[in-house]
């Protein structure tokens, strides 16, 4: 099992701890990884981060999709990973429709098909194999259609990318499993229970059925955020998380389409989400967070004393050993809690 490093994105004002990640890279982490929403951009930051590390690769987690044109994605791709001699891994998602259309001003549509259209496009810019040319329902380049001036021709991308680079699909519905097992090299789910990996299985075989046999749990990653902390108070250590999961089980969408709450129902926890969201849609966030199972934080995250980090992981462990989870990417607060993870697991 591989260890990703999760930096916090959610910040007034933007900083990165180098201190921290040259320590998650003298410990053996394999990578560090960065999200965007509605603040930071994530390729500034990793731009950063593999300028100033030797190697440390750099995630993204995830370049939302409706910020950029997928031949900017590969242009961004095929740049960082040359520069920092092949250490970037591109990570892409969709985002919700709060993002894309209260944030970026597009359209939310059909997220599976709009995904999948743009990371065949990104796959091509690499390739190099041919002028790149795509008609597709979100996508049409050379754009030669109504209101274009009729001169766009097909281009090949001058600087020459890595075919192989990884494209890492962030989803945990249904849907977007099935479609990352496909079109993919690995999923990014934002979480995950070690012991239900019974949610992902028939999602995933059935994306591995559509590749004829190119892809399998044997070349497929599965890199899963886990909030870890290393404390002696175990209630203290959940206070900040129960804040988190009512955050996005209670207020990222509408009531009737949110996909983290839609998620929370899958992994057992239906009455929960359900009086979580309730709360939070009327205001009472502290009530919301206070609704936030202790089992629930247990399942998904790796806090409290160490003895108990290191009994918990055991678990990962063992899922790893089946490869159901081949990237552990943790979010800590410091370093004391990326050495035990790593010494447990590494």
């Amino acid at each position: 099992m591989r260890l990703g490093f999760l930096l916090d994105y959610r910040q007034r004002h933007i900083s990165v701890d180098m201190d921290l990640v040259r320590q998650a890279e003298a410990f053996g982490y394999d990578s560090v990884w960065v999200s965007e929403a509605w603040g930071n951009d994530v390729v500034s930051i990793g731009a950063w981060i593999l300028a100033q590390t030797e190697k440390i690769r750099f995630g993204t987690a995830i370049m939302q999709i409706p910020a950029r044109a997928p031949t900017m994605a590969a242009m961004t791709a095929m740049t960082l990973d040359q520069l920092s001699g092949g250490r970037f891994i591109l990570g892409l998602g969709v985002s919700g429709p709060q993002v894309a259309e209260g944030w970026y001003g597009q359209a939310y549509g059909k997220p599976l098909a709009k995904s999948r259209e743009y990371i065949e496009i990104v796959r091509k810019v690499l390739a190099r194999e041919a002028p790149l040319e795509h008609a597709g329902e979100h996508y049409d380049i050379p754009l030669l259609g109504e209101g274009s001036t009729g001169l766009g021709k097909p281009l090949k991308s001058i600087l020459h990318g890595n075919p192989e680079l990884p494209i890492y699909s962030a989803s945990f519905t249904p849907g977007g499993i099935r479609s990352s097992a496909q079109i993919a090299d690995g999923l990014i789910p934002i979480w995950m229970d070690p012991t239900r990996f019974d949610l992902f299985a028939d999602d995933l075989e059935r994306g591995f059925a559509a590749t004829n046999g190119q892809r399998s749990l044997e070349n497929f990653d599965i890199c899963p955020f886990v909030f870890a902390g290393v404390f002696d108070d175990l209630e203290a250590c959940r206070v900040p998380l129960r804040n988190v999961l009512a955050l996005y089980v209670g207020g990222m969408g509408a009531r009737d389409r949110n996909f983290y709450n839609d998620y929370v129902k899958r992994l057992g926890y239906e009455e929960a989400a359900v009086r979580i969201q309730d709360l939070y849609l009327d205001g009472r966030k502290d009530e919301a967070a206070a609704a936030v199972p202790d089992a629930l934080i247990d399942d998904l995250c790796l806090i409290g004393p160490e003895a108990r980090v290191r009994e918990r992981l055991q678990v990962w462990k063992q899922a790893a050993s089946q490869r159901q989870v081949d990237t552990m990417i943790i979010q800590a607060p410091d370093a004391n809690t990326l050495r035990v993870i790593a010494e447990e697991c590494l």
